[in-house]
């Protein structure tokens, strides 16, 4: 398991590596204002039902319902059971899309009620959207494809194609001279990307045996039991993304430059999260899946506790980063082209409340695994609308007195109420038990983070003196040294702490 962990967060970290271009590339070109706020919002939206209807209940629901079909009855019965899956996604895409194209503009003013104030924004926002929508069709079926894989242990291909999202774009921005402006250009990276990911993972199904056979649709007691584990998996995932879709709906009524200046930081925080916390769950929900399938619950948690874990020893830095060094972060990846200081440090104080629910984040995907892989999706969905509810609540409190930073604090609450209610509700099932091992873990990361946090603190000022005089590469600079500087520091005391506690993060004993 941890072979597959470390090649799924390695490509997902080439992805983030992608990403990070991609978006210096955006920041340059289209900076932080009416044209950013636009692409923003219009990309948002596909992604928000991506999300709902593709990888969050998605994979929670198929994962585990395809593993038990491949158990019971074989392979042959799988691949229908995924071709009839196919079927479906396929239709109630096409569905969707033809009525997101009818209705672009109610859509827009549901969602960014605030854009309809300025015209100009508000028609460019529809004609982005009318672009990236059918980026959700592509998706969503890459999606079920690398649900598949990884319940067969191919976990490259599915982790690879964000990096292909993440080229098209960048190629479509390098030649954005060729369109009437930079968003066109993004936003047709972003389509053209969702078929080059569909290809990529139906050539790597084909190649490994597990294509989908497609037959005529029926509720059989399969489907049924999918079905049943989808609809509360998908309020799940809604509940999750209403808090999102507030955060555009209320950023939507901040200044000019409000929602772009939540994306810009909302990307740094991104990368832990995808390479740690997706990588984490994309290969923990199948490995509990199977051991809970075979029997064997002992091994299922024992997984899970190296999982946490490692995901822990992995996040810790980030999280210092971002609440002690934000401003350092936004400058030196993005300050360039249309990407002002101003822009910068308004990007940094959104990313430092972001940074107080990075642990709780990227811990969410492993604790669902406790109810998910046992099929039971309804407890998640449950208590994700209850921490939805309060997250809402305060966002509507805080947005006019802190403005973005406000709707990322709310962010953060809401997803350390999620994670304790997760964690308190499975350890008194016996579905999680936090053994000596994740104890030891949380201790040692506690004490390293503690000490690299008083270095950032006296070595800000330093390094921003040594590296003033490298005139435009100052900032990078200052990022480089610090980043560098502190993540030594960080390998150094937390591999002393874990060899004196006797723990050894990278071999499960299984």
């Amino acid at each position: 398991m941890y072979k597959s962990l470390t090649s799924v967060g390695g490509l997902t970290l080439l992805s983030r590596g992608a990403g990070f271009l991609r978006d210096i590339l955006l920041g340059a070109v289209l900076g932080v204002g009416w044209l950013a706020d636009a692409f923003v919002v219009a990309q948002r939206l596909p992604n928000h039902f991506r999300t709902i209807f593709g990888e969050g209940a998605f994979n929670s629901a198929y994962v585990p319902s395809y593993a038990r079909v491949l158990q019971s009855e074989g392979l042959f019965s799988a691949r229908i059971f995924a071709g009839q899956i196919f079927l479906g996604l396929l239709a109630s895409q096409v569905l969707l899309l033809a009525l997101a194209f009818a209705f672009t503009p109610t859509l827009i003013d549901l969602l960014a009620p605030g854009f309809r104030a300025d015209p100009v924004k508000f028609a460019l926002t529809v004609t982005l959207t009318r672009i990236t929508f059918p980026y959700l069709l592509f998706i969503t079926l890459v999606t079920l494809q690398s649900g598949t894989l990884n319940a067969h242990g191919h976990f490259v291909a599915a982790a690879f194609t964000p990096v292909v999202m993440n080229l098209s774009m960048i190629v479509f921005l390098s030649v954005a001279f060729l369109f009437a402006n930079p968003g066109l250009a993004a936003s047709w990276g972003l389509t053209v990307s969702g078929v080059l990911q569909l290809a990529l993972t139906s050539v790597a199904a084909h190649h490994a045996g597990i294509f989908e056979r497609f037959a005529r649709p029926a509720m059989t007691k399969h489907i049924k039991r999918f079905l049943v584990t989808l609809g509360p998996a998908v309020i799940g995932s809604a509940g999750t993304q209403i808090a999102l879709f507030a955060d555009t709906i209320i950023g939507s009524m901040l200044p000019t430059g409000g929602v772009s200046s939540i994306y810009y930081a909302d990307r740094i925080y991104q990368l832990p999260l995808g390479v740690i916390g997706i990588a984490a769950g994309t290969v923990l929900l199948p490995e509990m899946s199977r051991l809970f399938a075979a029997g064997n619950p002992g091994g299922a948690l024992h997984a899970q506790n190296r999982t946490m874990a490692l995901s822990l020893a992995l996040t810790a830095p980030f999280f210092i980063a971002f609440i002690m060094i934000p401003d350092d972060i936004m400058r030196g990846v993005f300050q360039r082209g249309a990407f002002t200081v101003e822009a910068a440090s308004a990007s940094a104080a959104v990313l430092t409340a972001y940074g107080f629910g990075l642990v709780a984040i990227v811990l969410l995907r492993s604790a669902v695994a406790s109810f998910q892989a046992q099929g039971d999706t309804k407890t998640p969905m449950l208590i994700a609308l209850g921490a939805v509810a309060v997250n809402v609540g305060l966002k509507i409190v805080l947005f006019k007195p802190l403005g973005a930073p406000g709707l990322a604090a709310a962010t953060a609450a809401g997803a350390w109420i999620n994670l304790l209610a997760l964690c308190f509700l499975a350890i008194r099932r016996g579905a999680m038990k936090i053994d000596l091992f994740l104890w030891k873990t949380v201790t040692v990361v506690t004490m390293a983070s503690f000490i690299l946090s008083v270095f950032a603190l006296f070595a800000a000022a330093p390094a921003q003196r040594l590296t003033a005089g490298l005139g435009r590469f100052a900032s990078v600079s200052e990022l480089v040294l610090l980043g560098g500087s502190g993540a030594l520091i960080y390998v150094l005391l937390l591999a002393a702490g874990l060899r004196l506690a006797g723990v050894r993060l990278r071999r499960s004993r299984s």
